[in-house]
């Protein structure tokens, strides 16, 4: 299975601010990290904040977090999400199949069954279980992290 772009930068964009939870990231700031562009970042950032994955904030000061603790965000239902509509084959879609051999194929049960096995692991996963090597991601990405050797001051 091949998740598309839209679901790739959507988990990007996610690992990215689970990096620093309570830190405000910039579009510009993610789109640099992953070289990516802005302009699909900002469709991206608008479907996860209306989906309630990003508290985006306007305005100066403003920026993007997660709405949740990266521990309640679970990757399989992110893929979902993002993935909504996508189907693995024609067959899938009762519209417009012509395939031929469709009432006899075998396949459509086949690729069902791998679909459902695909989404069962990643939903053993939450975002935090993805960013469990903080440090060197956050170095890859430039996102800076505070010292643990010195205590946080209160904002």
């Amino acid at each position: 299975m091949r998740l598309t772009t839209f679901t790739d930068y959507s988990l990007r964009v996610l690992i990215y601010l689970a990096l620093e939870p309570g830190r405000r990231a910039t579009i510009a700031e993610i789109a640099t990290a992953f070289d990516v562009s802005e302009n699909h970042l900002m469709k991206i950032v608008h479907f996860l904040g209306k989906n309630g994955l990003l508290a985006n904030v306007r305005g100066r000061g403003g920026g993007l977090q997660l709405a949740q603790p990266p521990a309640k965000i679970n990757v399989g239902e992110v893929v979902r999400l993002t993935e909504a509509g996508s189907i693995p084959a024609e067959c899938f879609d009762h519209d417009s199949n012509s395939c031929v051999i469709a009432p006899v194929c075998q396949l459509r049960k086949a690729l069902a069954e791998a679909v459902e096995a695909f989404e069962a692991v990643l939903d053993r996963y939450s975002l935090a279980d993805l960013v469990q090597k903080r440090r060197p991601l956050a170095q890859i990405l430039s996102v800076p992290l505070p010292d643990p050797r010195r205590p946080r001051r209160a904002r």
